[in-house]
C-alpha cells in the first residue's frame, strides 16, 4: 500500500498484554493491554509509505526507533489492526483532538500543541468507530471536497 497521495492516519494498535513502554525522552509507562490509537501525519513525496514503514516496526523488521510509536509498535504484544486514513488533507492535529485524552502526556506531539496523539486503551472495535468518526468530522470540518476518508488493513503491505 506505498500510496503516494499523502493526508493523516490513525493506526488503531491492539496491544494484546499489560506492557511497559519507553518513549524517548517521555520516559517509561505502563500500558494496560487494550487498544490505542495513534494518530500522525504522511504529508510529502513519499505519503502513506510512512504507515508502511509503521508497519515494518510493529513486525519485528525494523528496530529502529525514531517517532514515539515505534516504542509502541515495537512491543511483541503489539500488532496494528486497522489503519484510517484521510487522504489529500491534514487534519492530524483535528483528529488527535477529537479522539479521548491518551495515557502519556506529550506521546506523538512534540511537534503540536496537542496534549498528545496517543488515545486509549478502549475496546478495539470501539476505537476504530471512534477513530473512524473523528476523520470524518475533521475532513468535514476541513472543507477540503476532495479529501477522502478510509479505512485499511493493520497488516497490508
Amino acid at each position: 500500500m506505498s500510496d503516494a497521495t499523502g493526508g493523516s492516519y490513525t493506526l488503531v494498535v491492539g496491544l494484546a498484554a499489560d506492557a511497559t513502554v519507553t518513549a524517548g525522552a517521555l520516559g517509561d509507562h505502563r500500558l494496560p493491554a487494550g487498544a490505542y490509537a495513534y494518530t500522525g501525519s504522511a504529508l510529502g513525496p513519499g505519503g502513506f509509505s510512512r504507515v508502511d514503514r509503521h508497519r515494518r516496526t510493529a513486525r519485528g523488521d525494523s528496530e529502529t526507533q525514531h517517532w514515539h510509536v515505534d516504542y509502541l509498535l515495537s512491543h511483541p504484544a503489539a500488532r496494528i489492526d486497522r489503519v484510517v486514513r484521510s487522504v489529500g488533507v491534514d487534519v492530524e492535529c483535528a483528529v488527535a483532538e477529537r479522539l479521548p485524552p491518551g495515557p502519556i502526556d506529550g506521546f506523538g506531539a512534540s511537534d503540536c500543541g496537542c496534549g498528545a496523539h496517543l488515545a486509549g486503551p478502549e475496546a478495539l472495535d470501539a476505537l476504530a468507530e471512534r477513530a473512524l468518526t473523528a476523520h470524518e468530522a475533521a475532513v468535514a470540518s476541513s472543507g477540503d471536497s476532495d479529501a477522502t476518508v478510509d479505512v485499511v488493513d493493520g497488516s497490508a503491505e
